[in-house]
């Protein structure tokens, strides 16, 4: 027996050495492998410290490696993640030693190279993501050489040129992401290969010219499919009924024509977010869209549609988000949609819409926001919209409302605008007591009668109250000069008795106009209750009366032609030979204009250029005007090019330049005027509570604001001045850019100087502004980190812990890295069902204020980042790479 066993026990040993010996070379390769890839990396934060030969880790456990069993019982590495490591350098093909290297992460880094096509040569390579770098170039043909990928995403990045016909061979791919770069021309006709594909990202490519590929409409296993703001035209081909997997199909933001197809709506059945908007669709409304009975956002405004909703709407059980504002639909509203289980968002503004809203209205116990301005409804306010708790806004306005408010229709806890103007509302305003949050309230142009309601000056937010063209009457509460309001009209109603002192001083007389009962300084009647005490009889009496009457009243002719004549002379003495350019019919002089600006027209403090004055013209229509100074030498018709440059912008969240006006010793800028004032003087406030949902929009509105200047208007801009107090509101607390590129009107001199001496310390500009020569788009992407800080702490950006003479930026790293908690910089009014959505917001945040300029993202990405949080959507779940935590960068 032993004689007999020996050779096979000789061959048993023989082969466990030799597997040994095998295992210990194969550990000792790959060990080198990752030691030759992390040579060619420069690692400034020495994040890869463990990847050392003297480390007594086991390179399994070094920083994002990850290794797998084999057959053979030892240990091979598997992947690499070293996402958001601030690594640069060489992507070395050495990697490719590794052989069974499935997923090779590397985004979020500064890798300045063209696509690394020798990594084709990692035989096993299933997924690249190489997104958020500083990759160059076109993708060349030779992209097919990565013919096992199966998840591929070059997204932000600075890729350009056309998307090569041989990308079609990559027949593994289940995710393909070239979104926010630079390609351009047309899109080839070779996605039909991509079977297997789960998500296709081809969105923020605005020199893309193409129409939508028709061979799209063969994934049948796509489901989430991005091609908005990417230059695309044409039409919604009808294929797109055959994407039976699709859950997501964003188109928006485009230039998109024809209808809709009518079958696409009940082809879907899986779809869960539908946009359309903002392109240049036409027809009416998708029929069959709630087929799909996930559906939780439809968004379709800003085409051309016209037509009427079909009743199948009401079949969205599901539905969340309904926009279809400023189209052309018509016809009676669909009842049920008012009553939906989990309807949050209506918008259906700018329409021609009739009908009721319910009383059903109640049953919407998610519902926080409707807009249905500039419709035909008629019918009453039901009572059942103050049951809805969750309401925090509701405007209504340009309607035929008709019948009295009931009294519960502000009841809403949570409600801060209501806006129901230019209607036919009646009777008397109620008195409000529970909306405690309401920060604006417009209920002029009706047929409102009785008085003022004194419980409006017990709303401690109250902000913004419009009750002009109606018929109410009585005293103007004195409780009201109690509230810090921005805008307080009631002209033209029938009011009488004293004006609280401080709405008179610090609002613009115009907005008491129209009511001859009231009285107070500066207006026609002084409230003076002195009356004669001798009453004197006969004709001598009235002689004396008349004599002293036409003599006052010449003295008072004198006296105020002298102060007329004295104040245009002193004004036209300082202001020389006026010149000027309007791109409005303003109807006024530029003498007009300089008379008009006084301490009374004058609106808050001067800023680092100069001062605002809100005047009033011929029409009623309120401008504003900007007074600059330390401006710089310009000719004047340099004077003229540079203002039109700026003239010619035409954005939402951008305000209006609608003329100018100069003399050699002064430049008058004329913006449209926003009855809202700056979100800086909000934040300002010890009671700032707004919503999270608007903060959200005007942090969108503002990243969209900047994006349009840096990239997309030519010639391209940058604001320099990004701030709070720069960031205008308008009713609808849309926020809209003011002092954008001033160093073009003042000249670049004259602008570094009144930065320098006004705001060199100010926690808005960039690390780098005190050496830098040249003004970025990175500094306005920090400026801009900084604004969206201050919405999501609810502090001032320049005294966020003034305890501490901390600012904002500070307060949240010495938080963040003392108690390694970002949910304890979240402002705490906000509702913790927002959590997420804020922390997502502060990660975009922290990147935007970066100490490294080349860290923080292009307006561009930050726009996609904020909208995907704003819908809820994100490429994380269906991606197949490593889920390794993103970490927050400081």
């Amino acid at each position: 027996m032993a004689t007999a066993s020996s050779p096979l026990s000789f061959l048993c040993l023989h082969l466990l050495v030799c597997l040994t010996f095998f295992a210990f070379t194969s550990a000792s390769t790959e060990k080198d492998t990752l030691l030759s890839f992390k040579a060619s990396i420069d690692d400034s934060k020495n994040s890869l410290s463990t990847w050392s030969n003297t480390s007594n880790i086991h390179y399994c456990n070094w920083t994002g490696v990850t290794c797998v069993t084999t057959a053979t019982a030892s240990l091979t590495v598997a992947s690499i993640n070293l996402q958001s490591l601030n690594l640069s350098g060489e992507i070395s093909s050495s990697v490719c030693e590794l052989s069974r290297l499935s997923n090779l992460n590397l985004a979020d880094n500064l890798f300045n190279q063209p696509i690394p096509l020798h990594l084709s040569q990692c035989s096993s390579l299933e997924t690249l993501n190489l997104s958020n770098n500083l990759i160059w170039g076109t993708i060349p043909d030779q992209i097919s050489q990565f013919g096992s990928l199966k998840v591929l995403d070059l997204s932000r990045n600075h890729i350009e040129g056309k998307i090569p016909e041989s990308i079609g061979s990559l027949v593994n791919l289940q995710v393909l992401n070239l979104g926010s770069n630079l390609l351009s021309g047309s899109v080839p006709f070779v996605f039909g290969n991509f079977s297997e594909l789960v998500v296709l990202d081809l969105s923020q490519n605005a020199y893309l010219m193409s129409e939508i590929p028709s061979d799209i409409g063969k994934l049948e296993k796509l489901e989430q499919l991005f091609l908005q703001s990417s230059g695309f035209h044409g039409v919604i081909p009808d294929s797109f009924v055959g994407l039976q997997s699709l859950s997501i199909l964003d188109l928006s933001q485009n230039n998109l024509t024809g209808e809709v197809p009518q079958s696409l709506g009940s082809s879907l059945l899986k779809l869960v977010s539908f946009d359309v908007s903002q392109n240049k669709l036409s027809g009416s409304f998708p029929n069959g869209i709630c087929t799909a009975n996930g559906l939780v956002n439809l968004s379709l405004h800003k085409n051309f549609f016209n037509g009427s909703i079909p009743g199948s709407i009401n079949e969205c059980l599901n539905l969340e988000r309904f926009q279809v504002q400023d189209n052309g639909f018509s016809g009676d509203f669909p009842d049920k949609l008012w009553s939906l289980p989990r309807i949050k968002l209506i918008r259906a503004e700018s329409n021609r819409f009739s009908g009721a809203i319910p009383d059903s209205i109640s049953m919407a116990a998610q519902l926080e926001q409707v807009q249905i301005d500039n419709n035909r409804f008629t019918s009453s306010i039901p009572q059942g919209l103050g049951s809805v708790k969750s309401l925090y806004r509701f405007s209504a306005s340009q309607n035929s409302f008709y019948g009295s408010l009931p009294p519960n229709f502000c009841d809403s806890p949570v409600m801060s605008i209501i806006n129901l103007s230019q209607n036919s509302i009646s009777g008397q305003i109620p008195e409000l007591k529970k909306c405690r949050k309401l920060v604006s309230l417009s209920l002029a142009d009706n047929s409102l009668t009785g008085e003022i309601p004194p419980s409006l000056a017990e709303l401690p937010v109250l902000t913004y109250l419009d009750l002009s063209d109606n018929n109410l009457t009585g005293p103007i509460p004195q409780g009201l000069q109690n509230l810090k309001l921005a805008l307080f009209n009631v002209s033209f109603n029938k009011l009488s008795g004293r004006v609280p002192y401080s709405l008179i001083s610090g609002l613009p007389a115009s907005y008491l106009q129209g009511n001859p009962g009231l009285c107070g300084p500066g207006l026609s009647n002084s409230c003076d209750e002195n009356q004669p005490k001798h009453r004197t009889s006969g004709l001598t009496a009235l002689a004396c009366v008349m004599i002293s009457l036409a003599l006052a009243v010449g003295i008072m002719m004198v006296a105020a032609g002298f102060f007329v004549f004295h104040r245009y002379s002193k004004k036209k003495s300082q202001a020389g030979v006026w010149r000027s350019l309007f791109f409005y019919p303003l109807r006024v002089t530029e003498h007009d204009l300089v008379i008009g600006m006084d301490e009374k027209s004058a609106a808050g403090n001067a800023g680092p250029f100069g001062r605002v004055y809100i005047l009033s013209l011929p029409s009623g229509e309120l401008i504003a005007v900007k007074k600059l100074v330390n401006f710089g030498c310009q000719s004047s018709k340099t004077l003229k090019t540079e203002v039109k440059t700026l003239a010619k912008i035409r954005h939402k969240n951008i305000v209006k330049v609608l003329g100018f006006f100069h003399s050699d010793e002064s430049i008058f800028l004329i913006y449209e005027f926003l009855q809202m004032g700056s979100l800086g003087d909000l934040i300002c406030r010890q009671d700032f509570q707004l919503q999270w949902s608007i903060r959200l929009k005007i942090a969108i509105g503002v990243a969209q604001g900047l994006a349009y200047l840096h990239k997309d208007y030519v010639p391209h801009l940058l604001h320099r001045n990004v701030k709070s107090k720069n960031i205008l509101l308008d009713a609808d607390f849309e926020p809209k850019l003011t002092d954008f590129a001033l160093d073009r009107i003042v000249g670049e001199a004259a602008f570094q100087s009144t930065m320098s001496s006004e705001y060199a310390l100010s926690c808005y500009n960039a690390p780098e502004y005190g050496y830098s020569k040249k003004a970025t788009e990175q500094m306005d992407a920090y400026s801009f980190g900084v604004v969206l800080l201050e919405l999501i702490t609810g502090r001032q950006a320049e005294q966020a812990e003034p305890a501490e003479s901390l600012d904002v930026v500070k307060w949240v790293r010495r938080k963040i890295n003392i108690t390694n908690g970002a949910i304890q910089v979240l402002d705490p009014k906000i509702a913790n069902c927002y959590q997420q959505q804020m922390l997502g917001a502060l990660e975009i945040a922290l990147r935007c204020t970066s100490v490294m300029p080349e860290k923080r993202p292009s307006m561009f990405e930050v726009v996609k980042a904020l909208h995907s949080l704003s819908t809820r959507t994100s490429l994380l779940s269906i991606e197949l790479s490593s889920s390794q935590e993103h970490s927050i960068p400081l």
